[in-house]
């Protein structure tokens, strides 16, 4: 983040007269946001991310109302809602640009958020995976993998926040170096958990299919396997497009008075907030939880295409499964359909409430 000013950066003892937290001394991507320019871009951010928060919750409640666990639309409700928060915290930064202490609350939810993205992303490469190679992606020890990583994104992140929270409350040259290294190896594992989907795919489609008669176990209500391989490639690319970018950005230290064009705004909003959009919507509106649903409690190969014997319980009292693929198709076209008209209203009253809030304003 730039510390940028009409007088350049404050010398040590003027830093040290204000006394902690003091503010960054390099410059940081997008720089210090202001009334005139940044306002307006995260008002339409926080529009954009409440519309992808009441889609994702939507689509949430009423599959769970049908029965249909896909939890990942409501990870991805809660990835939009902090989506709004980091967008409100650039606001309120930029009513209060010297205030390091929300400075720090804005940078910590900027870089955090992503992290749910690249999580789902994992979980979607593993279901490719147990899909295509179920000998394999199913083993303990690939099983174990993934947990790993799991954990060890839990473990950056606790890294991460500690190391930005203390770099602003030391002017020790020593212990800056010290936590910039902690943060470059924080970006740059994230930009490789941001790749790491596609050698994933890869080795799913690539390897020799098992010896076995039906040798990929397709799972989803609706689509093929291609259209979902494409999907999480396309998604990942894009991510790993921002966190490269963000990496690269950390790699090459700026001043705060002399800050490179990959610090400009522009440069923020797009490898942030304009990627994290595209890759959500693609995702709802693609209807990734009936693309990548697979049977409760699946826990090794075969379930994926039989499904689990206990999930023949998991039937909506008042619907009967369809037994034929036309019936199936209905079935879809009504949810939507219901679903469509849910989102009309949804967006009715966020309308009205606008328009409430500017005869207020």
């Amino acid at each position: 983040m730039s510390a940028q000013g009409s007088q350049g950066t404050p010398s040590v003892e003027q830093l040290l007269k204000m006394g902690p937290p003091y503010p960054p001394q390099g410059a940081g991507l997008g720089g210090i946001p202001t009334n005139a320019v940044d306002t307006p871009i995260s008002a339409v951010f926080i529009a954009v991310f409440i519309t992808s928060a009441a889609l994702n919750m939507i689509i949430f409640q009423r599959n769970r109302r049908r029965g249909h666990k896909f939890v990942l639309s409501a990870l991805l409700f809660g990835f939009s809602m902090a989506r709004i928060g980091a967008n409100v915290m650039r606001i309120v930064w930029a009513n209060y640009p010297h205030n390091a202490q929300i400075a720090i609350a804005a940078t910590i939810l900027t870089n955090a958020g992503v992290i749910l993205l690249f999580i789902v992303n994992l979980i979607l490469a593993q279901r490719i995976l147990r899909a295509h190679q179920p000998r394999l992606g199913w083993t303990r020890a690939a099983s174990l993998a993934f947990e790993l990583l799991y954990g060890a994104v839990i473990a950056l992140l606790v890294m991460a926040i500690i190391s930005t929270v203390y770099s602003f409350y030391t002017l020790d040259a020593h212990v800056h170096v010290q936590l910039r290294d902690v943060q470059l190896f924080a970006v740059t594992f994230l930009a490789v958990l941001a790749f790491l989907p596609i050698p994933i795919i890869a080795v799913a489609v690539l390897l020799p299919l098992p010896p076995r008669r039906d040798p990929v176990e397709n799972f989803g209500a609706k689509g093929r396997m291609t259209t979902k391989i494409v999907l999480v490639i396309f998604t990942a690319a894009l991510l790993t497009l921002g966190a490269g970018f963000r990496a690269g950005v950390a790699y090459v230290p700026r001043p705060a008075s002399n800050p490179g064009w990959f610090h400009h705004r522009a440069a923020y909003y797009c490898v942030n907030f304009t990627i994290e959009a595209v890759v959500v919507f693609t995702y709802a509106l693609s209807r990734f939880d009936l693309r990548f649903h697979v049977p409760n409690g699946a826990s090794g190969p075969g379930h994926y295409a039989n499904g689990v014997a206990r999930d023949a319980k998991i039937v909506a009292p008042s619907e009967d499964p369809p037994r034929t693929e036309a019936e199936q198709g209905e079935k879809e076209r009504q949810w939507e359909s219901s679903l469509r008209r849910e989102m009309q209203t949804q967006e009715a009253v966020l309308s009205s409430r606008r328009r409430s809030l500017e005869v207020h304003a």
